[in-house]
């Protein structure tokens, strides 16, 4: 059986927190002063930011426990070998602070406004840029933490995608399919699918996608694919050849970065610039800071030439122990 029922449910309750994060999130989009839209935003966005890397940390904080519900506890691991939760907060996917992301909604309604836009219209348009903000930046943290546990696991060298129930049709199409442990995971904004381990004594049976559409009812085939896609793919046509696959995937929710890093956790109080080192004090800042980049998961997963590699980047780097 495949996805494994831990699997989905680890998937799902990380799509719940994704979603309360969001509807969190949109209570503090609500106490905007609509004739101050700016000044009252950037007087919310320190509540926003506690909100947000609170369900980052939730979420990061469930991939080692879900591991070893499914895997069991390994009694030769050292904890200095772990996850380290909280490296994953304060950043989105692709490193930006959580403070930048978060002002895109307020600017995106700001534009609209000042466009001419009714006042509604354009609130409703950053309402929705907040929810997608905040709802891929929980479940970016999840799915690197998941990973990074993945990595850190000497017995995990592969993994499985796990693909949610309404899942878009650029997931569908990569259901099923294998990734070695240390290659980034492909996503769009508000993905919620995930990822399920693969070792010598676990190894779920890969679901086609072939079987996720067969598993589709008539009416989410035509919403998922459109009325012609879907009447192709029922007469016989390849779904891979319907759907352009990477259309809207990436590794990373910032789209044309060379180098995928971050400033979070660099000074010389932070665990990652205790680990990075190359301290230097820095005018307008308290601590002395690193000058080595703080790669991000996911630009690791992509620079490492091998499975040992990446655990030694990911330790360098701060999110492992």
């Amino acid at each position: 059986m495949s996805p494994s029922p831990e699997a989905v449910a680890h998937m799902e309750a990380r799509a719940r927190l994704a979603e309360a994060t969001g509807r969190a999130a949109r209570d503090v989009w609500r106490d905007i002063d609509r004739d101050h839209i700016y000044t009252s935003w950037v007087a919310l966005l320190a509540r926003l930011v506690a909100i947000v890397a609170a369900g980052q940390l939730a979420a990061a904080r469930g991939a080692e426990a879900w591991l070893e519900e499914l895997l069991g506890d390994d009694p030769d691991r050292p904890v200095s070998g772990r996850l380290v939760p909280g490296a994953l907060v304060g950043v989105d996917g692709g490193g930006r602070p959580l403070a930048s992301v978060l002002m895109a909604p307020m600017w995106a309604a700001l534009r609209q406004v000042t466009a001419g836009r009714p006042v509604v219209q354009s609130m409703a348009h950053g309402q929705a840029l907040l929810d997608v903000v905040v709802q891929t930046a929980v479940a970016d943290a999840g799915r690197a933490a998941d990973q990074v546990a993945m990595v850190s696991r000497p017995q995990v060298q592969m993994y499985v995608r796990v693909v949610e129930g309404g899942a878009c049709a650029r997931c569908i199409i990569l259901a099923g399919t294998e990734s070695s442990v240390s290659r980034a995971f492909q996503r769009h904004p508000k993905c919620k699918c995930g990822v399920e381990p693969v070792t010598a004594d676990h190894r779920p049976t890969a679901t086609s996608p072939d079987a996720v559409f067969n598993a589709m009812s008539p009416a989410q085939r035509r919403r998922t694919f459109g009325e012609a896609g879907a009447k192709a793919i029922e007469e016989g046509a390849d779904i891979a050849q319907v759907v352009n696959a990477r259309r809207g995937m990436t590794s990373a929710t910032v789209f044309g970065r060379k180098v995928q890093a971050t400033s979070e956790g660099i000074t010389s109080r932070g665990f990652a610039g205790q680990r990075l080192k190359n301290l230097k004090k820095v005018k307008g800042q308290r601590y002395r800071v690193s000058q080595t980049p703080r790669l991000m998961p996911e630009e690791i997963f992509r620079l490492a030439d091998d499975r040992d590699h990446a655990v030694r980047l990911l330790t360098q780097h701060g999110y492992i122990a």
